[in-house]
């Protein structure tokens, strides 16, 4: 199977400071990875990286997409081949409707300028699986928006874009359990055999329903373990110390 995401000793860096060290990492098309690992160990670095962030600088490795090197593409180049990231703290955009933005993203994505009576129709069927009420579309994107509902909104754009990858960001933080359900309902929604997903998350609850591929606990800007769904019940049963207390996280 030709992979989707190839990652090869990945070292990324600020300034004069070195966030990660040698990241190897390889994603097949249908899996799903999960990230996990303390605060400010470069789980968020490595998901901005790979979606090229201009604010972080890769220093060596490459980052192959669909066998395609993208280690020096643009932001905006990445997303139009297919990959898409759902951000910790999304931005408001004022001025700019979640209708008009859909819209316009869709129309850069998808290579043609959507029709607007199709889009909507589309757009509201989209909704009503997230559980939104039809008026947030003429709503300013996030402007006044509670952390559920731009939580959903991101998801909403997950299912609009259809990437071919989705990099997830703590999306489930500072969610109540019934958004959390309405989120993973959203992504059960997204997944199948044709795209893949990172999700960083540090509880278990949205990855209910999932089937998880790999599980990956990040230490010291690395991948120190990886295994599979059982790892991430027992994370949450004993935490990572357990792990690094019996010789496990870096094993």
């Amino acid at each position: 199977m030709k992979s989707l995401l190839d990652i090869k000793d990945l070292e990324v860096g600020i300034e004069d400071k070195t966030i990660l060290k040698g990241i190897d990492l390889c994603i097949n098309p249908g899996e799903i990875h999960v990230l996990m690992g303390q605060n400010g160990v470069g789980k968020s670095t490595l998901v901005s990286a790979l979606m090229g962030d201009p604010k972080f600088e890769i220093r060596s490795g490459t980052i192959l997409f669909e066998g395609e090197d993208i280690t020096d593409t643009k932001a905006d180049q990445r997303a139009r081949l297919g990959m898409f990231m759902s951000f910790q703290n999304p931005e408001e955009i004022p001025g700019v409707t979640v209708e008009d933005f859909l819209r316009a993203a869709c129309s850069a994505v998808r290579g043609e300028k959507q029709k607007v009576v199709a889009f909507q129709k589309e757009l509201y069927k989209t909704m009503d699986k997230m559980q939104m009420d039809h008026s947030y579309a003429g709503r300013y994107l996030n402007v006044g928006f509670s952390g559920g509902e731009k939580k959903k909104t991101e998801i909403l754009q997950l299912l609009m874009l259809k990437p071919k990858i989705a990099f997830l960001d703590e999306t489930d933080s500072g969610l109540d359990i019934d958004a959390v359900r309405t989120v993973t309902q959203g992504i059960r929604e997204f997944q199948n055999e044709g795209n893949s997903m990172v999700i960083i998350t540090h509880n278990a609850q949205i990855l209910e329903g999932l089937k998880i591929d790999c599980v990956h606990v990040m230490g010291n800007g690395n991948i120190m373990r990886t295994g599979d769904g059982e790892l991430v019940k027992r994370i949450i049963r004993e935490g990572y110390n357990a792990l690094e207390k019996d010789g496990e996280l870096y094993a």
